[in-house]
């Protein structure tokens, strides 16, 4: 029977105005953000499915306010951000009562010196392995005798399944670091409430049908036993094409099948296509008839995700060069690097380029934002939002601090 929800809040055919955002920036559009998280709690209404928001991939506190109206919580990779999640991810209600989310965790390794620290701002923690819960089993215990707090504790399971292309992020391939497989998981660890899997990346729920297959042909008699499983991330559930119906029929199926809650953690669909990174032309050179604009950002240290991936970013009224296109350009970034500049064929546009000419990169706040550097120095983008009355907010100025302080 079809569940009745709420449809997404459609867009506002208003555009920024794109003359306003200092250079270089990256702007979040607010209504693109509340988009996407009606599309979210459109799949949580329908299943009783937490999802929560993966701070590894989008972490832009700022918004936490709005985002926290609609998501049960954080999920971290570290302490730090367990700590940003505990800060910053909460919201009032309509009677000024201040509600905080959950917030898992998950770490390769966690650290003794850090550990009390977790459990203080989490109330999960996903364990990679047998030997780190055996360790750390007992400083649960102890936390929870003296402060009364009782933190679920999970192990990640590796399936030993994925459809992941590009193997930087493959967490499946053998040699893998991520995870438990089958073969050393006979039975459930006393303690252990839930299990954990994270084997996608930008994919569909067709995806996770699949994977889902090997998770239960392997585990299936372990997750009778848990009080949840999360699903990790990777789902791309606020792209456009993406089978939702399917997703909600899953979810359904295995909290039905296994009495279990389940958990999806993703980072990259809270803030997919929501805004772009804005920066102007500071030159232009001709290097052996290849025209090369100069822009006030670096791609290796403000677009790091294309050149790791890698991939070429959608511009702003810029088109794929064609035999016919007159005024092609490569973009360079503003480092020492050689390899500072999008590899990935060059941009054609109508009109030529010229200094201070504005050059926006699409869909540019999730993954991105999270991993900038302050590489030789360079100015580093201000943060900022289009707000949903229409107004720029500068939310922050990065400066010279940033760089020194991370120094010594």
């Amino acid at each position: 029977m079809p569940v009745s929800v709420p449809t997404p809040t459609a867009p506002n055919p208003q555009p920024i105005d794109i003359s306003l955002v200092p250079s270089p920036c990256f702007v979040l559009e607010e209504r693109l953000l509340r988009r996407n998280l009606e599309i979210l709690d459109r799949v949580q209404k329908a299943t009783g499915a937490h999802i929560i928001c993966a701070l590894k991939g989008f972490s832009m506190f700022s918004t936490f306010p709005l985002v926290s109206q609609y998501l049960k919580g954080c999920t971290a990779s570290s302490l730090y951000e367990a700590r940003l999640a505990y800060e910053e991810f909460a919201h009032q209600d309509a009677q000024g009562n201040l509600h905080k989310g959950d917030i898992h965790a998950y770490a390769p390794a966690y650290y003794e010196d850090e550990i009390e620290e977790m459990m203080q701002y989490c109330n999960h923690l996903t364990f990679n392995s047998l030997s780190q819960w055996e360790r750390f089993k007992p400083h649960l215990e102890k936390y929870e005798k003296k402060h009364g707090k009782h933190v679920s504790a999970g192990l990640r399971i590796n399936p030993q399944y994925s459809e992941v292309e590009v193997d930087l992020y493959n967490p499946c391939l053998p040699g893998t670091r991520f995870g438990i497989t089958a073969d050393k998981l006979e039975t459930l660890p006393e303690g252990i409430e839930g299990l954990h899997f994270h084997t996608l990346c930008e994919q569909g729920s067709e995806t996770l049908a699949r994977t889902l297959e090997e998770v239960e042909k392997k585990f299936g008699h372990l997750l009778h036993q848990v009080k949840w499983l999360n699903m990790g991330g990777g789902h791309h559930i606020t792209r456009e094409g993406y089978d939702i119906e399917l997703l909600i029929e899953l979810l359904n199926r295995i909290q039905k099948t296994y009495k279990v809650q389940v958990i999806l953690e993703p980072g990259e669909a809270v803030g997919w296509q929501t805004g772009y990174l804005v920066a102007s032309v500071q030159d232009i050179l001709d290097s052996e008839g290849i025209k090369v604009a100069i822009l006030d950002i670096s791609f290796t240290a403000h677009l790091p995700d294309c050149l790791e991936m890698p991939y070429k970013p959608k511009v702003w009224n810029a088109s794929e060069p064609t035999p016919n296109s007159k005024y092609v350009y490569r973009f360079g970034g503003s480092t020492c690097l050689s390899g500072d500049y999008i590899g990935m064929n060059d941009f054609a546009f109508e009109s030529p380029l010229k200094y201070g000419d504005k050059i926006v990169f699409d869909d540019m706040i999730h993954y991105t934002m999270v991993k900038t550097t302050t590489f030789n120095g360079v100015r580093h983008p201000s943060i900022a939002l289009w707000t949903e009355e229409n107004q720029l907010k500068l939310v922050r100025h990065i400066g010279y601090e940033m760089f020194k302080y991370k120094l010594s």
